[in-house]
């Protein structure tokens, strides 16, 4: 089977079958020097961990990693970093009365003609079960891209049709899912993703598009049908003087001194009214005259310098396939659970028309664990493509192998 190593600076290889002994991945590209232990990675994968709560599946795993390589006294070394998860409560005997049937919504169908041979126990590698390795590689980028302030969130914004983001959604949502799961049947829903702080240009423009990259690993997860970038696919109805994103020079406090001798952007010391001016119109309390003259007295700014932002966020962060400063929005569309319990037509390994009910332990809706599987592979993208970046300018070279 190719097709198990996404990435190409950053790489994550993963392993393991849902009813197999365990499961696992392989980083490799991960800088030495990172600080890093299984806390790190753990909260990630209790996020995505099954059995929580009466929406998801009744399986309880712990999901409890362990590192095998490239961590040494807390830190990772620059060698390949291993880590698996151990199966310790699969119920292999709920899958043998459709061991030779083509379950509707699967991916079994695909696996038989494809290698004349499938694991009809949760379905192998296409389980949902796979992505804990993602999670787990994702989770060590996402702390790599922490340490340099990048932020990657992933939060459900739409469940079984019904809009979550409000109290009263929630609460609606999660009264239909169970009506679902008492019928045996499933929910789809929408998971969003933000990422801040990302800086300017990452992404190649041909075909390594951060869009385009991003697209791919996020449709790579199972249950993904669709994904869309900024306004999506809104913008095929709207008129370019609407969809545009328009740009703006704003004027900001430099900090700290000591980092910007060297600045040519820094045109003075900035006014309390420059600042305030400038806290307000991001969301900020305006200063004191007290906090201000502290502030310069510790030297927490040296002077202002422009920068450019756009004015609206129609194209989510992402122009000509790079970063453009904005916050990257990114959702992702999921389709209901396949396997549910009420009775559907299909057919056989031996050509017979048959209905089956599946029985076993499923999720009423996969949204509910996914929001952190998509975070995850949002993290592993931008770090591959920030490594790759590095190496665009010469200025870039200059700055990691000075001269003597």
């Amino acid at each position: 089977m190719a097709g198990n190593t996404f990435g190409k600076l950053f790489r994550i290889t993963t392993f393991g079958e849902s009813h197999g002994p365990a499961l696992g991945v392989v980083i490799d590209g991960c800088p030495a020097g990172l600080e890093l232990s299984e806390d790190d990675i753990q909260p990630y994968m209790d996020r995505r961990k099954p059995g929580q709560n009466l929406k998801t599946t009744a399986r309880k795993e712990d999901d409890k990693i362990e590192i095998l390589s490239g961590v040494f006294e807390g830190v990772t070394t620059g060698t390949p970093i291993a880590i698996i998860v151990r199966n310790t409560n699969q119920h292999s005997k709920d899958y043998s009365d459709i061991a030779h049937v083509f379950r509707p919504g699967h991916a079994d169908y695909g696996f038989f003609q494809k290698y004349g041979f499938r694991d009809y126990r949760g379905g192998g590698r296409s389980s949902g079960r796979e992505t804990l390795a993602r999670v787990a590689g994702g989770a060590v980028a996402a702390k790599v891209l922490a340490d340099i302030g990048i932020t990657v969130d992933a939060e459900v914004t739409e469940l079984a049709g019904i809009d979550v983001t409000t109290p009263q959604g929630r609460e609606a949502a999660d009264a239909k899912i169970l009506e679902l799961k008492s019928e045996m049947d499933s929910a789809g829903g929408v998971v969003t993703c933000f990422v801040n702080n990302m800086p300017t240009g990452i992404g190649e423009p041909v075909f390594d598009k951060l869009d385009a990259n991003l697209a791919k690993a996020i449709m790579s997860i199972g249950a993904v049908k669709a994904v869309e970038i900024g306004d999506g696919t809104k913008v095929a109805r709207m008129r370019g003087s609407e969809n545009n994103d328009g740009f703006e020079a704003v004027s900001v406090p430099i900090a700290p001194l000591e980092d910007m001798e060297d600045n040519e952007d820094i045109e003075h010391e900035p006014s309390l009214e420059e600042i305030n001016h400038f806290r307000m119109s991001h969301g900020q309390e305006p200063l004191s005259s007290e906090e201000y003259e502290e502030m310069v007295e510790n030297g927490e700014f040296s002077g202002m310098e422009e920068i450019f932002q756009v004015t609206s966020n129609h194209a989510g962060g992402i122009l000509g396939g790079m970063s453009d400063g904005a916050e990257i929005v990114i959702r992702a569309y999921f389709k209901p659970t396949p396997s549910i319990g009420q009775p559907q037509h299909t057919a056989n390994e031996d050509g017979e028309n048959v209905t089956i009910e599946i029985k076993g332990r499923h999720d009423p809706t996969v949204v509910e664990r996914a929001n952190v599987v998509v975070e995850c592979m949002v993290a592993a993208t931008i770090l591959d493509l920030l490594l790759e970046n590095m190496g665009c300018k010469m200025d870039n070279l200059r700055d990691i192998y000075p001269e003597d």
